[in-house]
Parts: structure tokens; C-alpha cells; sequence
């Protein structure tokens, strides 16, 4: 099957779910005409009132068999290169040839994304750099799946082993172990604003969870939401067999919160407190449906992100296939988030040189663990799972923490918070979004220590107050 002479004068988003419903698909010519032509010449375009009925989508058309790729036309956007980049880089693992005929040069690094594990670790370690506290980086191998299991985590021929790229960080004998576990689309470097401060107190350990960051990146193939979390789950297990650790106090942000909630809920007997930090997981579409979710769902830009989402459309993909634009996307982003639209401590410019050089990077490289996504929630973020279920299987004293500002919605944490048989508390920072430990660290540090307060008492820590500004939900 080919496909020839498309015209667009708006987004080609929809082109990736027209190549995804035909799976057959081996050609793609496409011309772009969104402004005038240099010869003078207009393409005049009408278009009716569209009565097409919902897309079929194959649940088996995950990779193109696209083996030629032709693009014409003028002024190209930046939103073009991504499309291109998306279907040369990241999802055509059969093109043969690809060309352009653009009114501008086409860029030939397009295809080159300067990313790889030994650049990533660079980066992490540049950004480190900041740390004053010492700490050891290494990878930790976890070997190719869990003894027993069912599932291997990659589906693949290969026996190579794989492995969890780990920074343990100089500490007081005997400090208590505190492990910390990032969220989607980050890695562990994200808390190096943090570092210094809990070292003081805690024998910090942080990793990459398997397939993100530094760590291995084996090729994602699970099926159903159990494989995805066992993914997780099990690589970590053997993570902490490897080094051997147990009664250990366990942090984890956003999706690592999930992570980190359900690592708990299965292997209680390792974790002596769970900090949870703006966790993802806690509701389920049906338990907090919004009308206005559901009437942009209904919309035909609500049906594509769906459909989108549902195909596994990461925002790790835009980056890829921007090729050398995507530092500048990424710059764009950290400038922003921890910048001009900050609602705390704004990041130093050499903290946002170094951050942003270390985000792109770990974004670039090979898709592993980010394909998770579609698995563990649906459109809205919402758990498939949801951990609001198992409240009352809970076995593992826990904290939450929310920056005031928080997306994540911390109501979430107090209806959980009614069906558990543990101590439970919950606590908001102040000028803190969904990264508040990067907003405002002083403020994440004292409701760190306040949660780990009885922990700590043996070095004199019994009756650590609460400082003022923290908010006890």
C-alpha cells in the first residue's frame, strides 16, 4: 500500500495515527503548502463539514514498515521536523530512503541525536558537580530477569544483563538509608538540589529506574499493566538484593511514588518508611471523572491526543525527532519551569545549563522505560491501577509530601489515608510545585526530616518540630 499527495494546511500530527490505522503502509509522499508559493502560484484548498466516524486503531501497529519517505513543500515549521524526525528516528525502523524538497536547506544532522548511556553519564556528572558532598557512581547489574519470573523484562534472545545506574553519597557511620527514586520522564539528578542536605542526616542512595536515565535501556515490550509494574517492581527488587539492603526508608516523586507505593505493598518487610513526594496513581478515571475531561475527549483534538496517548506517543518522541533542535526545546522548557514560571527559588544560570544539558540527554535517548505510560494510566493521567484500591493492604508506615502548588491532587493521599492501618500524615510545602524539591528545598528537607523524625531520634533528634510555613493536610 502507498499513500501520495497529501495537502495540509494545518498540524501533521494526525498524519502518525493515519500511518498507525494503516499498518500496511510502505510509502509516503507528502506535500506541504502552508503559504504562499515562491512562484506566485496559490493552492487553494476547501474543505466540508467532516462527518468521518472514529478511527479503527491495531493494537499491533506499534512499529511503521514505512521503507520511503518523500516530503515537498514550503516554509517548513518546526512542528514538520518533529513529524519527520518522529517517523525517520523513532518509529520507521524499516526506511530505506528519505528525502526532502523543502523551499529552505533541509539539515542532514536532522538524523543525528548526539546522545548515548557514557554522554548521559557525563551529563549526570557535570550536574553532580554542584554537590559538595562526595559520592560513588555505579552500575549495579540486576542481571537479564528475576529468577522465576514469568516475564522477562525485555523479551529478548539475549542473556545480557542489565543494569541500575546507582550514586551513593558519603554519609555519617551508621546514618540511616534513604533511597531515592525519580518519576517519569526524569532521572535521579533531578535532586541535586537535594544531595548535600539529606547526606547530612541519611545514607542517600538514588538510581535510574531501569530504562531511564543512565541505567539500561532494554527494549520495551510488555503487554498489560501487571507486566509494566513487575517491570519496575522486580528490576528494583533485584537492585536491592545486589546491594544488599534492607529496613531502608524509600522516597519516591510522581510516578517513582507509584513505583516506589507498590515496591511496598509487595516487599514490606524491606521498607522501615515510605515518603511519597506529589505521587502519581491514587485515583482512577472513574473515581474522579470531569465533565469537562470528558466533553474535550468528545472534540476531535480530545480524540487524536487519545488516540495518541493510547499509541504510546511519549513527549520523549518530539524530542528525538527535533533532532538538533531538541536541546533548544529543552532549553525552552527548563528556562520556563525553573525560570520565568517558577513559583519558588529560581534555578542559578549555571543550574539551568547544567539541568537542561542533562534532561536533553537523558530525554534523546533510546525509548525503554517511558513506554510505560499507556499501561499505567490512561488519557488524564489517571491509574488504571489505582493505589486509592489497596489503601487498606497497606503495611508500611508513610508520608506524603506536596509542593501548595501541586498538580497532583493531595486529596487523593487523604482518602487513601482513611482505609489505612498504618501512621499516616500528609504534608504540603509552601512556594512548591510538582518538583517541589527543586523549588524549594529548605522547605522539602524539613518535611523530609519531620517524616523521618522518630528514625533519626536516635542521634537526638526526638522532638524535631515542624517549622513554621509546612501545612499538615
Amino acid at each position: 500500500m502507498s499513500l501520495a499527495g497529501i495537502f495540509v494546511g494545518f498540524g501533521l500530527l494526525w498524519i502518525v495515527a493515519l500511518v498507525e490505522a494503516a499498518p500496511a503502509l510502505e510509502i509516503l509522499h507528502i506535500e506541504v503548502y502552508d503559504h504562499m508559493r515562491r512562484d506566485g502560484k496559490q493552492r487553494l484548498e476547501t474543505f466540508g463539514e467532516r462527518t468521518n466516524g472514529p478511527w479503527e486503531v491495531y493494537e499491533s501497529a506499534t512499529r511503521f514498515p514505512l521503507k520511503e519517505l518523500l516530503l515537498e513543500g514550503f516554509n517548513a515549521t518546526e512542528e514538520h521536523v518533529a513529524f519527520v524526525g518522529t517517523i525517520m528516528l523513532g518509529r520507521a525502523s524499516d526506511l530505506q530512503a528519505a528525502g526532502s524538497r523543502w523551499a529552505r536547506v533541509w539539515p542532514p544532522a536532522l538524523r543525528w541525536i548526539p546522545t548515548s548511556t557514557d554522554r548521559i553519564i557525563a551529563a549526570e556528572k557535570r550536574l553532580l558537580s554542584i554537590v559538595k558532598t562526595g559520592y560513588v557512581q555505579e552500575q549495579v547489574n540486576v542481571g537479564s530477569a528475576p529468577p522465576g519470573s514469568k516475564v522477562r523484562w525485555f523479551r529478548s534472545a539475549s542473556d545480557e544483563p542489565r543494569f541500575i545506574n546507582t550514586v551513593t553519597f558519603d554519609s555519617k557511620e551508621n546514618a540511616p538509608t534513604l533511597v531515592m527514586v525519580h518519576g517519569y520522564g526524569a532521572s535521579q539528578g533531578f535532586f541535586f538540589r537535594n544531595f548535600d542536605a539529606l547526606a547530612n542526616r541519611f545514607r542517600v542512595i538514588a538510581i535510574d529506574q531501569l530504562g531511564w536515565g543512565g541505567s539500561s535501556r532494554p527494549d520495551f515490550t510488555c503487554k498489560s499493566t501487571e507486566e509494566t509494574e513487575a517491570w519496575f517492581i522486580d528490576s528494583f527488587e533485584e537492585w536491592r538484593k545486589a546491594k544488599n539492603l534492607s529496613n531502608f526508608i524509600l522516597l519516591g516523586h510522581s510516578f517513582g511514588g507509584y513505583v516506589a507505593a507498590k515496591y511496598a505493598l509487595k516487599h514490606p518487610e524491606h521498607v522501615q518508611h515510605l515518603i511519597l513526594v506529589g505521587p502519581a496513581g491514587f485515583s482512577s478515571e472513574t473515581e474522579h471523572s470531569s465533565e469537562r475531561l470528558t466533553k474535550f475527549r468528545a472534540t476531535w483534538k480530545g480524540m487524536l491526543i487519545n488516540h495518541l496517548w493510547e499509541s504510546n506517543f511519549t513527549p520523549q518522541i518530539i524530542v528525538r525527532g527535533l533532532g538538533p533542535w531538541g536541546p533548544g526545546l529543552v532549553q525552552r522548557y527548563t528556562s520556563a519551569r525553573f525560570g520565568t514560571s517558577s513559583i519558588g527559588e529560581l534555578l542559578t544560570d549555571q543550574e539551568s545549563a547544567l539541568l537542561t544539558d542533562y534532561i536533553y540527554h537523558t530525554l534523546a535517548a533510546k525509548a525503554s522505560g517511558e513506554l510505560c505510560l499507556k499501561y499505567i494510566f490512561s488519557f488524564g493521567a489517571f491509574a488504571r491501577k489505582p493505589l486509592l484500591q489497596c489503601a487498606s493492604d497497606w503495611k508500611v508506615p508513610t508520608t506524603f509530601i506536596y509542593g501548595q502548588q501541586d498538580w497532583m491532587n493531595y486529596q487523593g493521599a487523604q482518602q487513601a489515608r482513611k482505609d489505612m492501618k498504618v501512621p499516616c500524615e500528609i504534608i504540603r510545602v509552601p512556594q512548591g510545585g510538582h518538583f517541589v524539591f527543586i523549588d524549594n528545598p529548605s522547605g522539602f528537607h524539613s518535611a523530609v526530616l519531620h517524616a523521618c523524625r522518630n528514625i533519626l531520634s536516635g542521634d537526638g533528634e526526638k522532638g524535631f518540630t515542624l517549622p513554621d510555613g509546612l501545612i499538615s493536610a
